[in-house]
């Protein structure tokens, strides 16, 4: 039996060991990091210590960082109660504070008229579309930007980008899931939406999730080495490898997000007539793991509002799959993805030959 393949990392990364390392020496600490004992400086030691690589992995100040379980719970603690616009094609997470009004070009670009009333993720998870305005530094006073997918794949500086607030999590870069983070630009404030103790400077009030927020702070720092090295150049090589070899393949293959700046892991693809949970099943059962949108929908598949976003009617955005790369897939194994999706796409093509003939007689 071959082994599995994961191409799924934009859902999201394995834990790295750096990470694990981290974790498995906090969970040693047993102090309350709220506590002024010896015990409890420690554990406010480790919070702290990966507050400032956070920060430096993502070229903020430390103050910058407020802790939370997630991209999805800081995405509530900025944008609750602001009424801010945004586009169609952001996460769930986001859109469901916004009103999702901007426009939307065929390569994802989004059009921001006044940033300081919009939020704007900086790359999109399911087509991995990079917001070359906002990457370019070109939003200065940008409301609120999803950093959670561009995080450690794309070099990225807070304090360059112009946002005023910034949204992370763990797990997309290899750290632990259920930790993430809130960048608040220096001198502003937000409604805090758990409220108690005094933690995370009034911002979210509960005991730190100690091994988490270690667990975060050691992937940021691998990560932004990583990034250094050149990691995620050579993911991409593998991804246009990849995505040649579909594009050759089959005439029927929709690419899309592929005319402008994407993430260097991300490749979406559509065949007519091929729902995206049958092409998830059908890999799956080979071995490889991809998926159809966002992970975040409790398992749900549905027709992607990204793609409907970009111009693609909904028999295109309802076959739309998501194939995300990174470190370790090597180039047989993606060459073997394009030899095994063609042949499940031609059985596909044939079944549907078969079963509409069959309905004429």
């Amino acid at each position: 039996m071959r082994e599995r393949v994961y191409m799924d990392w934009n859902a999201t990364a394995p834990l790295r060991p750096e990470a694990r390392a981290a974790m498995a020496a906090a969970m040693d600490v047993v102090g309350n990091p709220s506590s002024v004992h010896a015990e409890g400086r420690a554990a406010r030691g480790l919070v702290e210590r990966a507050r400032a690589q956070v920060a430096a992995a993502l070229g903020a100040d430390g103050a910058e960082v407020i802790f939370t379980s997630g991209a999805t719970e800081a995405a509530a603690l900025a944008l609750a109660g602001r009424g801010l616009q945004g586009a169609p094609v952001e996460h769930d997470a986001v859109r469901a504070w916004i009103d999702p009004v901007l426009a939307v070009d065929a390569g994802g670009q989004v059009t921001v008229p006044e940033p300081a009333r919009a939020t704007l993720q900086l790359a999109n998870s399911e087509t991995g579309v990079v917001q070359a305005a906002l990457l370019q530094g070109q939003m200065e006073g940008l409301a609120v930007s999803d950093l959670s997918q561009a995080f450690g794949k794309v070099p990225v500086a807070f304090n360059w980008l112009g946002c005023d607030a910034g949204l992370v999590a763990a797990h997309k870069l290899g750290g632990p899931k259920g930790v993430g983070a809130l960048v608040l630009r220096r001198g502003l404030d937000v409604a805090a939406q758990i409220r108690g103790g005094g933690q995370e400077q009034g911002r979210r009030a509960g005991t730190e999730n100690v091994i988490g927020i270690a667990g975060f702070g050691a992937a940021a720092e691998a990560a932004a080495r990583d990034l250094a090295n050149g990691v995620w150049d050579e993911v991409a090589e593998i991804r246009n490898i990849l995505e040649k070899a579909l594009d050759a393949a089959a005439d029927m293959t929709i690419l899309i997000g592929n005319s402008g700046p994407r993430l260097p892991n991300t490749l979406c693809l559509a065949r007519p007539g091929w729902k995206a949970e049958t092409q998830v099943m059908a890999m799956d059962l080979a071995g490889f793991a991809i998926s159809a949108g966002s992970a975040c929908s409790s398992g749900k598949v549905r027709a992607s509002p990204v793609v409907r976003a970009m111009g693609y009617d909904a028999t295109v955005a309802a076959c739309a799959v998501r194939v995300s790369l990174g470190p370790g897939v090597r180039r047989a194994d993606v060459e073997r993805f394009a030899e095994t999706w063609e042949r499940a796409a031609r059985r596909q093509t044939v079944r549907k030959r078969d079963d509409n003939g069959a309905a004429a007689r």
